[in-house]
């Protein structure tokens, strides 16, 4: 049967079925319901957990037959997870888990914790199978839209209360990041001495937790100083902060602005074109100022430097991460490609 995460924990809880299949491509989500099976099963009796990483074109799949077989001594029953991150087991791997299915002992439960699965997967032998004999549950991204009612959820659910605006201030900074939403809530836990989180504390605890701030970097890139926004840049790497996530809160508001800027070539003005992309009120003005700033051609030359940059910071790309996200920082600020040596090298 099909299983949305917010009926999962009652699921469990009335019934322990014989297979789940847990997939997506949000970590926080597919782990989260993962441990929560997990933890069902040692409750259930489960005292035994065999994993098996299904990857690679050499993995035998004959392993999970084997492991049906095989009697354990100590445990009456045994939670086997197999993780698929590909989210496609093949041929050989479809025909092993349908024949698991049904040789494996009733007793016993199987976990699949699996990469997102495509359309035309759900519609194959082996998760039609585990459909029928368990439950199955797709997890997709938490989008722009639905982040402040998550995130609201999580606060409640820690005993909490969060002001409307605060809660939107809270999602417009770490949209696109859950685990990084996750530790700010439990930040906040700390910092709302009566419960009560307001747009002041999230300010507070989440905007300024480091001395040179992620967010504070950005919003001054954004408000064209490039000076300072390339100090607070040499701050942060001062103090730890590694390339990929200072790429990640850049890339999200060079997004922001391209698509906003397509808006505005097609006749809409930048306040709507970036209100209809839930961008804060107490924003509006650096968003405005970056529009302004730049043109079509610009953001695509941002857009390309956003790729450069990701490629470098993984290591299939030329130049020197650190010297390219500086070029990068300074473009935003502005409107000019920045080419120094350093920046390719």
């Amino acid at each position: 049967m099909r299983l949305y995460p917010v009926k999962l924990q009652d699921q469990l809880q009335q019934q322990l079925l014989p297979g789940y299949l847990v997939s997506g491509d949000e970590p926080l989500l597919v782990q989260e319901c993962a441990d929560a099976i997990r933890a069902a099963a040692r409750a259930g009796g489960c005292s035994e957990r065999e994993v098996i990483e299904a990857s690679g074109r050499d993995f035998d799949w004959q392993v999970i037959l084997q492991s049906a077989g095989n009697l354990s001594l100590f445990a009456d029953r045994r939670l086997l997870e197999i993780r698929l991150p590909s989210g496609k087991p093949g041929t050989e791997g479809s025909k092993a888990l349908q024949e698991y299915l049904e040789v494996a002992s009733p007793d016993d439960v199987l976990l699949i914790v699996a990469g997102k699965i495509d359309k035309q997967s759900t519609n194959s032998k082996w998760y039609k199978a585990l459909d029928k004999a368990g439950a199955t549950l797709q997890l997709w991204p938490i989008d722009a839209r639905e982040l402040p009612r998550w995130l609201q959820q999580r606060v409640v659910a820690a005993g909490m209360q969060i002001d409307r605006d605060a809660v939107q201030l809270l999602a417009e900074r770490v949209e696109g990041n859950l685990l990084a939403a996750v530790q700010e809530v439990e930040k906040l836990k700390l910092l709302a001495a009566d419960g009560h989180i307001t747009a002041e504390t999230v300010t507070e605890g989440v905007l300024d937790s480091a001395r040179y701030n992620l967010f504070d970097m950005v919003d001054t890139a954004l408000a064209g100083n490039a000076r300072d926004s390339l100090r607070k840049l040499q701050g942060l790497r001062g103090e730890g902060t590694e390339p990929p996530v200072i790429l990640w809160a850049l890339a999200r508001e060079v997004r922001t602005l391209f698509d906003a800027r397509q808006d505005c070539e097609g006749g809409s003005n930048p306040q709507q074109a970036l209100s209809a992309r839930r961008v804060w009120k107490n924003r509006m003005g650096i968003m405005q100022a970056a529009l302004k700033r730049h043109d079509a051609d610009s953001m695509a030359a941002l857009l390309q430097q956003l790729l450069a940059t990701d490629a470098s910071i993984k290591g299939y790309g030329p130049g020197n991460p650190w010297h390219r996200l500086e070029s990068l920082v300074l473009n935003i600020a502005t409107a000019r490609p920045v080419t120094t040596a350093n920046s390719t090298g």
